[in-house]
This record gives C-alpha cells, structure tokens and sequence, in this order.
C-alpha cells in the first residue's frame, strides 16, 4: 500500500480467535470431526417467544430508525427493574448507555475516563479485548499476575502498588473470562474501597453476571447510594438472552459520566439498533425462568466437564474452571500456549485457545470455552485430552 497506519495497529496482535480458527483448515488430520471448545457462544437459541415478539416489529418502520443515543428510555427502564432483582440495584436510566456489545461499552468508558500516557491496572487472566483496545489508544496497561493458588482472584495486596499517578482505573472481569472464576462480593468490595481510596474508578466487567450458579447476587456495590462514585460496569445481555450477534451490551456509571460518554457514542456508533433494544426489553420482561433455567444448564455442563476432567489419566491439570469456561495447564514445559493449542487441533481434534493471549507468563495455560458444547458432547470432548501424547 502507498500510505501508512498507525504503529499503535501494526504493534497489536491480530484477533486470537480469528487466529486459531485458521488452524481448523490447515489441522494435519482432517478425519477427526473438530470440537470447538475455542468461542463461548451459547449453542442453544433465543426462546421462540422471543423470536415471535421480534417478527411482530419488523413490518414497523420506527424499528428501523434510529433511537436516542443512550437508548429507549423503556428499555433503560426494564434494566433498572432487572437490575433491581438481580443486584438490589439503586440505579437510574440516566446512568444506563446501551452500547453495542459489552466490547464498544469498554471502548466507550476508557475513551470517556482516559488519555494517551494514562494507565490501567489489569487483573490477569484479562479478556483479550481490553488490552487490545488499551494499546490502540495509547494507555498503558499495567497487569497483575495470575495467582493458581487464590484461584485467579483479584487480591488489593497485589494490585495497590501497581497504582501510580498516571493511574485512571482497576479492570476486573467477574465471572472471569477466561478462567470463570467468581471474584466474591467481599472481594469486590475491597476492591471499590481501593479505588475510593486513590480517587481512581473500579472497572467491573460482568458480562457473564447472569450464570452464576445459584442465582447468587453478584455483587453489593449497587446498594450503595454513592456507587457510581467510583464504579463503572459493564455488561451483555448476548449470552445472557443467547444473542450474541444482535450485540446487547451496556455501560452504567453516574449520569454525568454517561452525558460525557455519549459524545463519544455519537461519533462511535450512534446507538444501540432498535431491534436489539427491543429484545432486551422483552428478554427482560419476560424471560427471567427461561434465563435461570440456562443458568442451570450451564451449571450442570460445568459440573459434568469437571468431574470428566478430573477423572484419573488426563494429564492436563484443570487450574479453575466456571461456568463457560475452564482454565487448564497443558503438560509441555517446552510448548508456548500457541505450540500446545496447535498441537491439540492436530492430535485431538480440539480447538481452544492459548494462555498468553490473556496476559504476560500465561504460557503454560489453554482456555476451553463448553458453553457451545451440549451436556452429551462433554463426557466425548473431554476423554481426547487423554489420547494425546506427552
């Protein structure tokens, strides 16, 4: 090409999914049918009632217009009830931004909260987006490492004096992607503290927040009448609602945060598609059993994944695991990541993805994601880890 880009592009690390997806084609044994245990996407479908409610709006010609940056103010309603269930919640539709995926909401805080020379302060294992996005705009990540013995869990001893002047927020992803761990309310609590205390914001990103086992509150920091003090969240109703390609995602933090980031909206995407909103809206509404019965699903696959896992003669060690996913360490002391995870699409037919691309020294770890396997499948998955050669 004649003209340039930007080094900050060309220094970042193309997609990992894409990456390893281009491994299936190129795999040496293509007799062994491929288990994708590589993206969590939900395999089941939205509810047909869903599915019906949506058809109904297609011939209207407002549902393809665009809405108020920040999204109908009924849809930003039926979050805040949501929300009141789910969290005990004190929150407002003026502290709502319906983004487009939980990815453009991140997108959407660190270029409202953020300069180029600030920095973040990532827990390791991070959701690959976010330091991808970090580096694109110039901010510095600065990344807590992964602890095996506390289960991956964020610890303040740890992450206190990674903070500097130059500091502009923690990010903490909970339930974890990629190891599914839970981080406990006790834990995030310490961790608001913590950015109370240096004036600085606690980025939660809590996409899976809707498959915790039990149906547990996540967290009470939305209890607190001065919560977005210091809070920023993100969120997705695509795995929740098992629509993932419609892009639900959310931003909520104070209002006057929220009036800053819709600049930024505005020139980003405009707003949420209407359709999507809708669904959302209906989700909401109506489908609260539908989602606690994949929360159980989900449960259960986790359940029957790891009693497989941990049967005798699999010498892959399982290091944490949660709903969605599983955090393991491969047994090749001389193997990357990347060299183990290719080795498996060639030996066993499996595709997951490498532990470097979630954080520095994580080289030894693969991410399985059996939230796009049935119940059935995993016991077969499962067992191809035991054929391959140490």
């Amino acid at each position: 090409m004649r003209y340039s880009v930007s080094p900050l592009i060309t220094s970042v690390h193309p997609p990992p999914i894409s990456e390893v997806k281009t491994w299936a084609a190129a795999r040496l044994d293509g007799t062994l049918p491929l288990i994708d245990l590589c993206q969590a996407v939900p395999d089941y479908a939205p509810p047909p009632a869903l599915n019906d409610y949506l058809k109904k709006l297609l011939d209207d010609p407002l549902t393809s217009k665009y809405s108020p940056d920040e999204g109908l103010i009924d849809v930003r309603e039926a979050i805040c009830s949501w929300y009141r269930h789910l969290y005990a919640a004190r929150m407002s539709p003026d502290q709502i931004c319906l983004t487009i995926g939980a990815s453009q909401a991140f997108w959407l805080a660190i270029v409202t909260l953020c300069a180029a020379g600030d920095e973040v302060v990532v827990q390791t294992p991070y959701y690959f987006d976010h330091p991808m996005a970090l580096a694109l705009l110039g901010i510095k990540g600065v990344y807590a490492p992964f602890s095996e013995e506390n289960g991956g869990i964020p610890s303040v001893s740890v992450l206190e004096p990674l903070i500097t002047p130059r500091t502009r927020a923690l990010l903490v992803v909970t339930p974890n992607n990629p190891t599914g761990a839970i981080t406990p309310p006790a834990a995030i609590d310490e961790l608001y503290g913590l950015a109370r205390r240096h004036r600085i914001a606690l980025i939660l990103d809590e996409t899976y927040n809707c498959f915790i086992p039990g149906g547990s509150r996540p967290h009470d920091l939305f209890i607190r009448p001065d919560w977005d003090g210091h809070l920023i969240h993100l969120a997705s109703f695509g795995k929740t609602l098992a629509l993932t390609g419609y892009r639900a995602g959310m931003l909520a933090a104070s209002a006057p945060f929220i009036e800053q980031a819709l600049k930024a909206q505005d020139t980003m995407a405009v707003c949420q598609p209407r359709i999507t909103q809708h669904a959302v809206r209906f989700g909401l509404d109506n489908l609260g059993d539908w989602i606690a019965e994949k929360r159980e699903v989900m449960a259960r696959r986790h359940d029957l994944f790891r009693e497989e896992f941990l049967r005798p003669g699999n010498c892959f060690d399982l290091s944490v695991s949660g709903a969605f996913f599983a955090w393991v360490r491969h047994p090749w002391e001389d193997l990357t990541g990347r060299q183990a995870a290719r080795r498996l699409v060639d030996e066993a037919g499996i595709l997951c993805l490498p532990g470097e691309v979630f954080g520095p020294g994580l080289e030894r770890y693969l991410r399985l994601a059996f939230g796009n396997i049935s119940h059935d499948d995993i016991p077969g998955a499962v067992e191809r880890f035991r054929t391959v050669a140490v």
